[in-house]
């Protein structure tokens, strides 16, 4: 029976030819890919290593890329590392158990055929902390910059063999989450036990992300003991402008009279006619099948692209630092106060995140205070001041009884409400940025397609800003992962537009989730004030719903009711 499977498996060439697109580009995926320095720069010394390659019989110029991705932040080096990962997807989802081996064994035999192509990946970004290649110590105090991923992110870090390097760094899982009101009418306790898991996120600071995804993409080449591979991959320059394949190019060129036919249409010029050109402040020049917009907010490939954006700046600045507790914090809180809500996050060794939301002016005046003034105005902010702690009542005891029989009760409901650890002192710089919403009407056209903030960027009260843009480059990648395995160009829009299809639904929900929740805890109106309280009794009490919120944040389900 096997041995029939086998024979029919082999027989099929052409299919697993096709499969086979996937192991260089993903798992061999970058070192073939950009020149050399010398290579690429105009007037270079040629390198000793001639790296051109054979595309479907045509030399591709080491200049020429199939994916440039500008931004070398902590989505765009996901999209890389995803691209590097993913034919081990193909194997784990598409192949029978039983003939892994024998696919896997066929795969690296067809990789080698003409058929096959190399995906060539550069990253363009001038952070010069893209050239860090060792772990980060513990012996720092963390920086003030932090991310909160979910078990979502987690699933898909641990994919592209990224994890094991944050696990080697700081990082601080939770497990427990409460959230309560100034007004003192109400709160809600989360716990992983109420899902099943063992913990709700984890507390990582960026450049321990971004480390580990360098790590990780050091391990995409088989020479991973030389570092000139992921030096070729990474230009340390930025884009200076971009310039679109016009219809007119696309058809072709028409020659002078002076010039012969076999010159102007040369294989080469005709290629570069239908990619992408990218120019760099260093005054050197790509060309790339598809240009993947990781640079942020402000997103210069969105521009130059014209692609639209809808959103609105709000009223209001986080201020974010690290401080110091007498004691571990194992547990996220949050407070909703008149000016917006502060979070202390657990960051590991006894230090926690801050994140606090407030006016401009009074972000101003908190960066300004005294350490001591500012320790103690964050204690008040999470104890004590604008209002009492939440109290059990009779309408707690009655919503419990009443609620009790619906559903499996969740851990959390009987859990009691909880005073915060004290701040002992601020341990890093205080840092103010302004807030605002803005999603981009479309997430691709031509050759081109957004990720993270270039796509979309949110309010920070629920920490999903990154781990959206994280499912973005999850996303992505497998788009192009799939095109490329049937033989499809990475560029074409209407392949790109599963990617968009896939995400813009899921980001624009969660979008309006926290637009409306900045709004809600906005006003302070008495009848609005017993709503909110209701809201918090409703998900402390109503186990269903408490789970439901817990997967939806946690980014098990996609949708924020009942999915």
């Amino acid at each position: 029976m096997q041995a029939t499977a086998v024979s029919a498996m082999l027989s099929r060439r052409r299919c697993f030819a096709a499969a086979a697109n996937r192991i260089r580009p993903l798992s061999r995926a970058f070192c073939d890919a950009p020149a050399s320095r010398e290579d690429a720069a105009p007037g270079g010394v040629p390198g000793s290593q001639d790296r051109t390659q054979e595309v479907g019989g045509v030399k591709a110029a080491p200049d020429v890329l199939d994916v440039a991705i500008v931004g070398g932040g902590m989505v765009g080096l996901a999209v890389a590392c995803a691209l590097c990962r993913l034919f081990f997807g193909l194997l784990r989802h598409v192949v029978p158990c039983m003939l892994k081996f024998l696919t896997f064994l066929y795969i690296l035999y067809a990789a080698n055929m003409p058929l096959t192509k190399n995906l060539r990946v550069a990253i363009i970004d001038s952070n010069p902390a893209l050239k860090s290649r060792n772990y980060l110590t513990n012996s720092t105090v963390p920086d003030s910059r932090v991310s909160t991923v979910t078990p979502a992110t987690i699933s898909f870090f641990k994919d592209i063999g990224a994890w094991e390097h944050v696990q080697q760094q700081r990082h601080a899982f939770f497990g427990k989450m409460q959230v309560w009101d100034y007004t003192g009418l109400g709160y809600t306790r989360y716990n992983a036990r109420d899902v099943g898991k063992e913990y709700l996120g984890c507390v990582v600071e960026n450049k321990v992300l971004c480390n580990s995804l360098l790590l990780r993409l050091q391990k995409c080449f088989p020479g991973q003991e030389e570092l000139d591979d992921i030096e070729n991959v990474i230009y340390p320059t930025r884009l200076a402008s971009l310039t679109f394949p016009s219809k007119s190019r696309q058809a072709g060129m028409k020659p002078t009279s002076s010039e012969p036919l076999s010159v102007v249409h040369s294989t080469e010029e005709l290629h570069r006619s239908n990619l992408v050109k990218l120019d760099l402040s260093d005054g050197r020049s790509l060309y790339s099948k598809l240009v993947i917009g990781a640079d942020g907010s402000k997103s210069n490939v969105r521009q130059i692209a014209g692609i639209k954006t809808t959103g609105w700046n709000y009223p209001q600045s986080a201020i974010i630092c690290t401080v110091e507790h007498v004691v571990e914090n194992d547990c996220a809180w949050q407070r909703f106060l008149p000016s917006g809500p502060i979070a202390l996050l657990p960051i590991g060794n006894n230090f926690s995140n801050i994140v606090w939301t407030m006016s401009p002016e009074d972000s101003l005046r908190h960066k300004s205070m005294s350490p001591e003034e500012f320790v103690m105005s964050v204690n008040r902010a999470l104890d004590f001041g604008y209002g009492p702690h939440p109290r059990s009542n009779a309408l707690d005891h009655f919503m419990g009884k009443f609620f009790s029989g619906i559903g499996n009760t969740a851990a959390s409901t009987k859990e009691s409400f909880e005073v915060p650890p004290r701040a002992t002192g601020v341990v890093s710089e205080r840092m103010a940025f302004p807030l605002s919403l803005m999603h981009s009407h479309d997430y691709v056209s031509k050759r081109v397609a957004l990720v993270g903030d270039a796509a979309h960027t949110v309010h920070p009260l629920a920490g999903q800003g990154v781990n959206l843009g994280f499912g973005d480059a999850a996303a992505l990648a497998k788009v192009i992962a799939e095109g490329v395995s049937v033989g499809s160009d990475v560029g074409d829009l209407t392949l790109l537009r599963r990617y968009e299809k896939d995400r813009k639904a899921a980001n624009v929900a969660m979008t309006a989730v926290l637009d409306g929740f900045q709004k809600m805890y906005s006003v302070d109106f008495g009848p609005l004030n017993v709503a909110r309280a209701a809201a918090f009794h409703g998900a402390q009490y109503i186990s269903p719903l408490k789970r439901n919120i817990i997967s939806y944040a946690m980014g098990d389900t996609k949708w924020p009711i009942f999915s």
